[in-house]
């Protein structure tokens, strides 16, 4: 059909989703399906008292996370009335039949979040943060394959057949099969939605601000250029017109490349899609899917049209900031009936929408009004400015892969796991990152003393993960005539993210409690209650040197440690990191491991199983490094050296940054102890394992410092100095003097003068 271009207005407000709206589906005459963060999905069907509104239908139960991308099946006799197929960021793919509401297929097989779904002659293709495209038949994977070598935010079908898929590689591919016969380049940032134009080709919205319609050769068409923040999706009307939803909290419509009208939200807008007859419905981070229409006898009434406004001046308000702080937060002119302590006090308050300031006249004993704030804060120094925002903090994030450094904006005043969580949906990446963004907020705000690389990602600890265990960062002494050599005393992983390893721990007890083969080897609610007064004790660090922890504790973790499958382990073995930091579990640890045949040896060679998970390797090795912290294991620690080195071998040459700096700390730690020793042995052991690490050309910083702080300590005080230069250390040295980093030219100057003496 053809419409004449008329204002959108305002038509219903649909009012049941608990979280942001994150996803919407015309269901041809059905009505409309829409996903959410709250992890269900909802049908909205005409309400028959009232055709200009939508009621809830169904509610469709099935995701353990938030759910994303939706597909509608048209009925047919599988489905008589219609299925809806739903992706989400528990890595599933689910099949509803809309006749019972109920889920009829569980698709597993994507190893991360599923961002794209498109219908295929009766096949289902899924897209993923795993970088693949999937194909499945009748609840059957039939075919993976990468299709980028970074994530892929969407896919759809062209009615010629082929598909095309969008990825934070800036590209769109043309795929015919599982063959790429095209790719798409123009786009400077993520390809975040991908819709096909009628007649013309494929558009596409990206993180860079733009829409673009393509021909399918390749030519750029048209770019649409308005939104001031990252463009999440983009659809288009056989009238010609497109409709672009975007992070700036506007739907904007477009008519022949020109935005014709913006449409203003409370909350960012997360998908816009339009219905055969011109209308539009629009999923906002408010958890409202509101539907507008250019139809006089559908527009919504006074009231509900004023209460839309009201929603619009209150998502403004909450955004404005005055002095640094948010304009709600402030006080109202009652906080003026407190007197002030000393001449010249200032005060904001709230008037209105304005922040006010007020200064305290001791003599007359009233508050001066000064005048309006319009300042940030600092001293009027300029904030940063993101998206037509100001904000405290605006961070380069490099994630790695080749992708496109991210921004990430922080005020003080936020909660920083409120803004990690915001960031993350906003870039579409994996919740498993959460932790590690907010140790990046506070270590980068100066809330918190963290240590911790903001490139490295962790994909294997779920939605809900935390990141097992946080470097701790202590000073290195050193002889007046060395910068960093000899290193005295022992390296340890003290910082735990213990609520995280609890909420695992409990997960997984979960997932066993519902297995009736693996039921046996849960812990029951007395054992999860002892769990809880573990970790009591071990946040109570001020009373670790009269604390005591219950021998049958410990021995139910041990258990737990030997029987529960490989791939539950890591928060157990994070506590026990912990654990062996408390001068009384350290020894009942010990004395129960050495009762069992050493526990500790075969948990080392059980996690160390191919194939190894990463989190399992990561706690482990921190595990054994925190053991140095404790004079009662330095005999295991040098009887089992060989062992425990060959196993863990492998991490230095790891993609993930964490691990290597656990490996390059344990290499340090051995140092220190082998020389303590006098164990030449052992000193050439781990001499050749350091220099093989500070070989390494992708070495995170800390980790090669550590490593060669370790070859500088051996050479000076301990018994291999000719060995080292033997393997040619000084090629190493004058490499290391050569660093941009000020601390790893320092250890290379060390190294090289110690290369000099005779």
């Amino acid at each position: 059909m053809d419409i004449d271009y008329k204002e959108y207005q305002l038509r219903c407000q649909l009012r049941g989703h608990e979280d942001d709206v994150r996803g919407i589906c015309v269901c041809g005459n059905v009505g409309i399906a829409t996903s959410s963060r709250d992890r269900t999905v909802r049908l909205w069907s005409l309400d028959p008292s009232d055709e200009r509104r939508y009621s809830e239908s169904k509610i469709l139960l099935g995701h353990t996370s938030f759910v994303g991308p939706l597909v509608w099946i048209s009925p047919n006799e599988e489905y008589p009335d219609g299925g809806i197929v739903s992706g989400g960021m528990d890595t599933m793919v689910l099949v509803w039949d809309l006749k019972t509401g109920e889920k009829v297929q569980t698709l597993r097989g994507h190893q991360l979040q599923v961002t794209g779904l498109a219908l295929d002659n009766g096949d289902i293709v899924s897209s993923s943060v795993d970088c693949t495209l999937r194909r499945w038949r009748k609840g059957q994977s039939l075919e993976s394959w990468e299709a980028h070598k970074a994530p892929i935010q969407a896919v759809v079908k062209l009615p010629s057949g082929e598909l095309v898929t969008g990825s934070s590689d800036t590209t769109l591919k043309l795929w015919r099969g599982s063959t790429c016969t095209h790719t798409f380049v123009g786009h400077t940032d993520t390809v975040r939605g991908l819709a096909v134009m009628s007649g013309l080709g494929i558009l596409s919205a990206s993180h860079d601000g733009s829409i673009r319609l393509w021909a399918l050769s390749g030519e750029v068409l048209m770019e649409m250029v308005g939104h001031t923040s990252i463009v999440y999706s983009v659809d288009s009307h056989v009238s010609g017109l497109i409709v672009s939803s975007s992070e700036d909290c506007f739907a904007k419509i477009w008519k022949d490349g020109v935005c014709v009208q913006s449409i203003e939200h409370p909350g960012c807008v997360w998908d816009a899609k339009f219905f055969e007859n011109g209308d539009i419905a629009t999923a906002c981070s408010d958890g409202v899917v509101r539907i507008w229409t250019v139809n006089q006898d559908k527009i919504a009434d006074a009231l509900e049209v004023e209460l839309y406004f009201s929603q619009i001046a209150q998502h403004k308000i909450s955004r404005k900031r005055v002095g640094g702080l948010k304009l709600e937060e402030l006080p109202g002119l009652e906080a003026l009936q407190i007197p002030g302590t000393s001449d010249g006090q200032t005060k904001v308050v709230r008037e209105g929408d304005n922040g006010v300031a007020y200064a305290w006249n001791i003599r007359e004993q009233k508050w001066d009004k000064i005048g309006e704030v319009v300042d940030g804060p600092d001293g009027g120094m300029k904030r940063p400015v993101l998206d037509g925002n100001e904000y405290d903090h605006v961070f380069d994030v490099d994630i790695g892969d080749g992708e496109p450094i991210r921004k990430l904006p922080y005020n003080r005043s936020d909660n920083p796991y409120d803004a990690a969580d915001k960031w993350l949906l906003k870039e579409n990446l994996p919740l498993s990152y959460r932790e590690q963004v907010v140790a990046f907020i506070l270590q980068n705000t100066g809330q918190k003393d963290f240590t911790l690389d903001p490139s490295f990602r962790d994909p294997y600890t779920g939605s809900s993960a935390y990141v097992p265990g946080q470097s701790s960062n202590k000073s290195v002494s050193a002889k007046p005539t060395f910068k960093h050599v000899p290193k005295k005393g022992m390296l340890v992983f003290d910082v735990a993210q213990f609520d995280g390893i609890l909420k695992k721990i409990t997960e997984f007890n979960n997932n066993l409690l519902s297995d009736q083969e693996k039921k046996n080897l849960s812990l029951n609610e007395v054992e999860v209650s002892r769990l809880v007064a573990i970790v009591k004790i071990l946040k109570d660090t001020s009373h670790y040197h009269s604390s005591k922890f219950a021998e049958v504790d410990i021995a139910m973790l041990l258990r737990l440690l030997k029987s529960w499958p490989v791939a539950m382990l890591f928060p157990v073995i994070d506590t026990l990191r912990m654990i062996v930091l408390h001068p009384d579990g350290a020894t009942v640890l010990l004395q129960h491991a050495e009762a069992q045949n050493d526990l500790l040896l075969e948990m080392i060679k059980r996690v160390s199983t191919n194939p190894s998970l990463p989190a399992n390797l990561l706690t482990s090795v921190r595990v054994v490094t925190n053991l140095f912290k404790n004079s009662c294991y330095y005999n295991w620690l040098q009887k089992h050296r060989s062992e425990i080195l060959d196993v863990y071998s492998s991490c230095s040459s790891s993609p993930n940054k964490n691990l290597q700096l656990s490996y390059a700390t344990l290499i340090l730690n051995y140092a220190v102890l082998l020389i303590e020793k006098k164990d030449q042995e052992g000193q050439s052991q781990v001499l050749s394992a350091a220099l093989q690490i500070a070989e390494e050309e992708n070495l995170e910083v800390d980790a090669k410092f550590r490593v060669l702080v370790a070859i500088g300590s051996l050479m000076l005080e301990g018994l291999v100095k000719k060995i080292a230069i033997d393997f040619d250390v000084e090629n190493i040295a004058k490499i290391s003097k050569a660093s941009k980093e000020t601390k790893i030219a320092e250890v290379g100057v060390d190294i090289e003068l110690l290369t000099r003496q005779s």
